[in-house]
């Protein structure tokens, strides 16, 4: 009877010792060395992986709200490369549009090119198209997260990296569709940058903004000009850049460059041909932008055909090296805390 007591006692033990043990081994298999539950760990996501490494911000002004936003600066670039470039385009046109981004805004702050004491760029045109989350979402609804994975990828690929010529970074321009060749920074602005030059960018037929119409009537023209033109549409003459854009325009003698007609008319490119049908002016245009730096179609085309980001930055921006932010980064970082205190 003692011994059949014995036995029980032990077997009780037993259990209550099998019970206090199994939990443990349960979840041990799941643990990493440092003892962290990975299976209850909360993944960081890749934007704001990105946002750590972040040098310095960046201070938007918004265009809306009037409010400026302080950004730091990968995530400003994420936002940026959603914003301007189309987010099915291929990874490494992607790459070049982010590096082209951080180059154009490093550049803008070493320069102190500041749209206020408070605020460094507008989320315009006027320097860089910028969405925030909000915007973003609004427009991907359902495929923000995939898109924005794809986006950031892209940023975290060229993290710390700007393209520079003689150690400086450069005037990034870029721009959506080419006519088949790039424009020389002189024929469209009033000083050339010689990193800024024509080359051949045959990609671009490919993008839906290649070719276009736009009709107005001769008196439409001929307000918009402020000169009479009559039957001169016929008997007008042109040159042509480099680039095979419009140098100059006489209607007979009215003198126009071919980005004034560009601007006032409001085409889309500057390589356009006129023809007169009856009271109507029909302009028919190649290409969708300004033309200088690198063209957003072109470079999409070039990787396409298997070119890796570098390039694609070193075939549209000539005789440029790609260096460390951190070569720009320490006066950048002094300036800012400056404006701070």
């Amino acid at each position: 009877m003692r011994k059949n007591n014995r036995i029980g006692i032990l077997a009780v033990c037993g259990l209550f010792t099998i019970i206090l043990i199994l939990p443990t081994m349960i979840v041990v298999p799941f643990t990493n060395s440092g003892g962290t539950e990975e299976v209850t760990e909360t993944p960081q996501t890749e934007e704001a992986a990105s946002v750590e490494d972040s040098p310095f911000a960046v201070n938007v002004l918004r265009s809306t709200t009037k409010e400026i936003e302080e950004v730091p600066l990968e995530s400003y670039v994420a936002r940026v490369v959603a914003s301007e470039m189309p987010v099915n385009f291929e990874m490494e046109a992607l790459k070049a549009q982010a590096l082209a981004a951080r180059t154009y805004i490093t550049r803008h702050l070493v320069q102190g090119e500041k749209v206020s004491a408070e605020a460094d760029v507008t989320d315009t045109v006027s320097h860089q198209v910028y969405k925030d989350e909000e915007q973003l979402r609004s427009q991907w609804k359902d495929k923000y997260e995939e898109n924005m994975k794809k986006i950031t990828a892209a940023v975290n690929a060229t993290k710390g990296e700007i393209i520079t010529y003689e150690q400086q970074p450069i005037t990034a321009a870029f721009f959506s569709t080419s006519n088949g060749y790039t424009e020389n920074a002189g024929d469209y602005w009033e000083h050339d940058i010689p990193y800024l030059q024509s080359v051949e960018s045959p990609w671009d037929q490919e993008s839906p903004k290649f070719a276009d119409q736009k009709i107005i009537t001769v008196a439409e023209l001929e307000q918009t000009l402020g000169v009479s033109i009559g039957a001169g549409i016929q008997q007008s003459t042109m040159t042509k850049t480099e680039g095979n854009r419009v140098d100059e325009v006489h209607f007979g003698d009215h003198t126009f460059s071919g980005r004034e007609i560009r601007e006032k008319i409001g085409l889309p490119s500057s390589d356009f041909s006129i023809k007169q049908k009856g009271d109507h002016v029909i302009f028919t245009t190649r290409g969708y932008g300004h033309g200088v730096g690198m063209s957003q179609y072109g470079a999409n085309g070039m990787a396409k055909s298997g070119k890796d980001y570098k390039e694609i930055i070193h075939h549209y921006y000539q005789d440029t090296e790609i260096a460390p932010i951190s070569t720009q980064t320490a006066s950048l970082t002094i300036e800012k805390e400056d404006t701070v205190n």
